[in-house]
This record gives structure tokens, C-alpha cells and sequence, in this order.
């Protein structure tokens, strides 16, 4: 098996082990009252949000600076946003859903969008660690799986809230990690990668995930808690647990 498979392969199933677990996460944990709904999305939202301004939006200000980073998030903002106009907001995909089922599905469609995004300049890191030395790109692999945990979990509640089942959520969680061996496929044939294109593309999916985060996954959250607390609470455990799983990620490398 020749180097670039081998990178290729660790890079794919870093992605779809880390998102597939915390789908599956989701599926243990999940059910179907509104006050619990609208604490999975909340805490789905809470994790994008330390996903962001916790990791991705300052590792792509380290690597590209204010002005390329702030092009990145814009663009992933507009994409998202360009989607969400133009994407069916009824019956898409519905599978005999009503109108609101239908709404999850698409949030989680547009998150899971996002993590996508996110995962392909990941690869990226990925490739080019292994470039470095093998124990650099395992680390970094090993790293970014754990990393993806939360992020499987923040797509599969809202896929949880709708109408889809079990299998359906963890193939799609699982898919989202794919674009991870993509990244990594790139990175270990090009060898290295320009901190400034890694900036763009890190920006762009902070953007993306900032925008679903405060467009669909925290209003759609308050209206399922009717006046509660559900959401709140489901936001700021989902903040808390996604820093505390960033910061402690150092210490693993």
C-alpha cells in the first residue's frame, strides 16, 4: 500500500469514526419531547459556537491574519446563506414529516454542510503532518477524531428531531467526516499547504457553522422550549462541554 492510500485511509476514518460517534451519541440520547428537543439543539448550538470562537476562527487568525480570515467567514456566511434562500424549506426529503420535522432536517442538512467544510482543511493538516513525520500526522489524526465527537453530536440532533431513523442519522454523520481523507489525500500529495489557503478555508467554515448555529439551531431551540429554560441550559452545557473538550485536546497530542 503505497503512502498517499495509507494517509489517505487514517485521514478518512479520523472523519467518519469522530462524526459517526457522536451521531450515535445522539441516537443513545435522544428523544422525541419538546422540551428535550429543544435542549439537543440548543446544546448542538452551544457546541458550534465554542467550535468557533474557540478553535476554528482563532487557528485560522493564527495561520492567515484578520484580513483573510474575515474573508473566509464572510463567504461561509453568504454560502450558507445563499443555500438556506434556495434550499426547499417543505417537504424536502421529508419522508412523510410534517412541516417542523422538516425544518430539523434541513438545519441538520446545512450543519452537517458545514462540518463538511471544516473537515476538508482538517485533512489538509492531516496530510501535510504526516508530510512532516508519521508521528506528527497520527497525533494530528488521533486529535481531530476526538475533536469531531461534538460536531457528530450537533448534526444529529436536529436529524434526531425530525422523522429520520437511527441508521439514516449515523450514515449521515458518518458521511460528513468523509471530506476529511479528501483533505488528507491532498495534503500528503502536495506535501505542504499555504497557511494563508488553510486561513480561507478554516474561516469559511467557521462562517458556515455560525450562521446555521444562529439561523435555524438556537431560535428553533426557544420555540420548542415555550418559555423554559430547556434551551438555555441545552446551550450553555453544550458551550461549556465543547471548550472543555477543546482545551483538554493539547494534552493528548
Amino acid at each position: 500500500m503505497s503512502y498517499v492510500t495509507t494517509v489517505t485511509i487514517i485521514g478518512t476514518l479520523a472523519g467518519v469514526v469522530g462524526t459517526g460517534l457522536g451521531g450515535l451519541i445522539s441516537i443513545i440520547a435522544g428523544n422525541r419531547r419538546d422540551s428535550t428537543l429543544g435542549f439537543v439543539l440548543a446544546f448542538s448550538g452551544g457546541v458550534m459556537l465554542s467550535v468557533v470562537f474557540a478553535d476554528l476562527f482563532p487557528e485560522a487568525l493564527r495561520l492567515g491574519g484578520i484580513p483573510t480570515s474575515l474573508v473566509g467567514l464572510s463567504l461561509g456566511i453568504a454560502l450558507l446563506l445563499l443555500l438556506d434562500l434556495y434550499l426547499p424549506h417543505s417537504h424536502f426529503l421529508s419522508l412523510g414529516c410534517n412541516d417542523r420535522h422538516s425544518r430539523f432536517l434541513q438545519s441538520s442538512l446545512l450543519l452537517g454542510l458545514g462540518i463538511a467544510m471544516h473537515n476538508l482543511p482538517e485533512g489538509l493538516a492531516i496530510g501535510a503532518g504526516y508530510a512532516v513525520s508519521e508521528h506528527l500526522g497520527l497525533g494530528l489524526a488521533i486529535i481531530i477524531a476526538i475533536q469531531n465527537v461534538p460536531e457528530g453530536m450537533a448534526m444529529g440532533g436536529p436529524m434526531k428531531a425530525a422523522c429520520i431513523d437511527d441508521r439514516h442519522i449515523l450514515l449521515w454523520s458518518c458521511l460528513a467526516g468523509v471530506p476529511m481523507g479528501l483533505g488528507a489525500l491532498m495534503g500528503a500529495a502536495l506535501g505542504t499547504v499555504s497557511p494563508r489557503m488553510l486561513s480561507l478555508a478554516l474561516g469559511l467554515a467557521a462562517g458556515a457553522m455560525l450562521y446555521i448555529t444562529f439561523d435555524e439551531l438556537l431560535p428553533e431551540a426557544h420555540e420548542l422550549s415555550s418559555g423554559g429554560h430547556a434551551s438555555t441550559f441545552g446551550a450553555m452545557v453544550g458551550a461549556v462541554l465543547g471548550l472543555l473538550l477543546i482545551l483538554l485536546l493539547p494534552g493528548l497530542s
